[in-house]
């Protein structure tokens, strides 16, 4: 039998709730599985874990990581800590120390959730986002000088490389080969930021000549939050620098009804360190501690988390829980209308993946 060793991180907020619940997924899924199970190890690496040591985690974090099969993370962020320091000591550390450079978030209304667009049928919404991990707006070079002075200046430089460029284009079109439709939007911004930009272009024509049975376009950032509103069927899979891609993915969240129910991948493609898996609604601390955290975003997370690890089946056998329980509005978290807590939502999925096994052995 197959063990994976899977870290959990909970973090701040609301990870605190949904992490242990898709931990409880994945127990579930192993209780009907003859073929794996999971080793489980938790990481209270937090706000409140710097408040105690001054870091958000120790200096040997990575290390403690590296022999996991991957990583199930919640969120970080804490109203008392600058957002800079949470988010570049603890979730960035681990991203850009695994160099886990594609980011990958799937988009698509789920059944029976009511997106903003009413004009848009469920099979008109159902992207790939790929979003530019480890470089661009979010590479942390530039610095602060004369600081509390008239004189004083900020830079924040968006470093792009070749080799970065060229393998996040590459990953992007791959997948859009594997997908029925075969077509891939690159987004960009030459038009204005003409250097890094125009190179991410040549590039993108460059990566496109060795997958011409894929069909390809070119999008302005700005063009594309209206394309994506106003003609989302046109779209299939997405690929965008650091920055645009963490603005498009929350905006195509929120047009298939919520943030509480997207999930995203930190990849490293070639397996050469733990991918890391979470839900991107952030740690939510108006409503942390009061059961009303929507778990779905973190099950679709463990969906992806089962994909990479090569569990197909059973990453299906989630989703088609996943799919049965927002189909019922009875089970809809408050960020969908409903009434439902976190504790509900999750034993309906375990349930329904109990019932599966039971249903398949018979």
């Amino acid at each position: 039998m197959k063990t994976y060793s899977i870290a959990t991180i909970p973090g701040d907020g609301i990870g605190k709730e949904v992490v242990p619940a898709g931990q409880q997924v994945l127990e579930a899924l192993a209780r009907t599985s003859s073929t794996f199970r999971f080793e489980f190890e938790n990481f209270d690496w937090s706000g409140d874990y710097y408040r105690k040591h001054g870091v958000m985690m120790p200096a040997d974090g990575l290390e403690a990581l590296k022999g996991k099969d991957a990583i199930l993370f919640g969120s970080a962020g804490d109203p008392d800590i600058p957002d800079h320091i949470t988010l570049w000591g603890l979730r960035l550390k681990i991203c850009q120390g695994f160099d886990q450079y594609a980011n990958v978030r799937p988009t698509r209304i789920l059944p029976g959730i009511d997106g903003p667009l009413k004009r848009c049928a469920p099979e008109d919404l159902n992207w790939v986002i790929v979003r530019e991990n480890s470089e661009g707006e979010y590479s942390g070079v530039g610095g602060r000088v004369h600081q509390g002075h008239p004189i004083e200046a900020a830079t924040d430089v968006s470093m792009m490389t070749r080799v970065g460029a060229q393998r996040i284009l590459r990953f992007a079109f791959k997948l859009a080969q594997s997908r029925p439709r075969k077509q891939l939007t690159v987004v960009t911004k030459s038009n204005a930021q003409r250097h890094a930009m125009v190179m991410w272009d040549e590039i993108a024509s460059e990566v496109a000549a060795e997958f011409p049975d894929v069909k390809w376009d070119k999008e302005l950032v700005d063009a594309m939050t209206a394309r994506m509103v106003n003609k989302p069927a046109t779209l299939d899979t997405i690929v965008a620098t650091n920055l645009h891609a963490d603005i498009l993915s929350d905006l195509a969240a929120a047009l298939a009804g919520s943030l509480g129910i997207a999930p995203t991948g930190n990849i490293d493609p070639e397996h050469r360190y733990p991918s890391m898996f979470e839900p991107i609604h952030g740690s939510a601390f108006d409503i942390m501690g009061k059961g009303l955290a929507n778990p779905v975003g973190t099950f679709w997370s463990v969906v992806m988390l089962l994909e990479h690890l090569g569990e197909f089946e059973a990453a299906k056998q989630v989703m088609s829980a996943i799919e049965q329980v927002t189909a019922n509005p009875e089970l809809h978290t408050g960020d969908l209308g409903g009434k439902a807590t976190t504790v509900q939502v999750t034993q309906a999925v375990c349930e329904l993946l109990a019932a599966s096994a039971k249903r398949k052995a018979a």
